[in-house]
């Protein structure tokens, strides 16, 4: 058995906006948000090169990184730190972009963007919870808390939207 265990892989699977932390040469952080995390195997995580050229300069000088998902309504996600390898023009790289192929409407759109894969190899896997838990509210209250905080802030956007076009009518 490996490091990443089923709820690390579910949690990576369910979530679509995952952000990575690498080390510029300069030695401060760049953190990218990423939409192509995918679960390689039970020790491996990876995602794709489609806009993150930055982010690649970085791992190729230092391949250190850690990658961060989060349920914005539970509050609850996994960090992981590991070592990336960048894959181009290779069976892994080829192995991927067909996975992509076959997978979601969205990863089949992308499939052809693909310049790069990090292969991250996991070394480090550990929980990420509010503190709000620690005044003993349930996963269940701190969900309905954050879904109708964000349900309020997409109707406000859709209000906002309604006024603009009206405005250009």
């Amino acid at each position: 058995m490996g490091i990443l265990t089923a709820p690390m892989q579910q949690a990576l699977t369910e979530q679509r906006l995952i952000f990575v932390a690498t080390v510029c040469p300069d030695g401060t952080p760049n953190l990218s948000p990423k939409g192509t995390v995918m679960v390689w195997d039970d020790d491996h995580l990876l995602f794709t090169d489609l806009a993150s050229p930055g982010t690649m300069r970085n791992l190729e000088q230092n391949p250190a990184i850690e990658i961060n998902t989060l349920d914005v309504f539970a509050r609850k996600g996994y960090r992981f730190k590991g070592v990336a390898a960048i894959h181009r023009d290779d069976d892994v790289f080829d192995e991927i972009v067909d996975r992509m192929r076959n997978g979601t409407v969205t990863l089949q759109r992308l499939a052809d963007a693909v310049r790069a894969v990090a292969l991250i190899r996991v070394e480090q896997a550990l929980p990420l919870e509010s503190p709000a838990y620690w005044s003993g509210i349930s996963e269940a209250e701190t969900r309905r808390d954050w879904e109708s905080y964000w349900g309020n802030v997409n109707a406000s956007w859709h209000a906002a939207q309604s006024v603009a076009a009206a405005g250009d009518s």
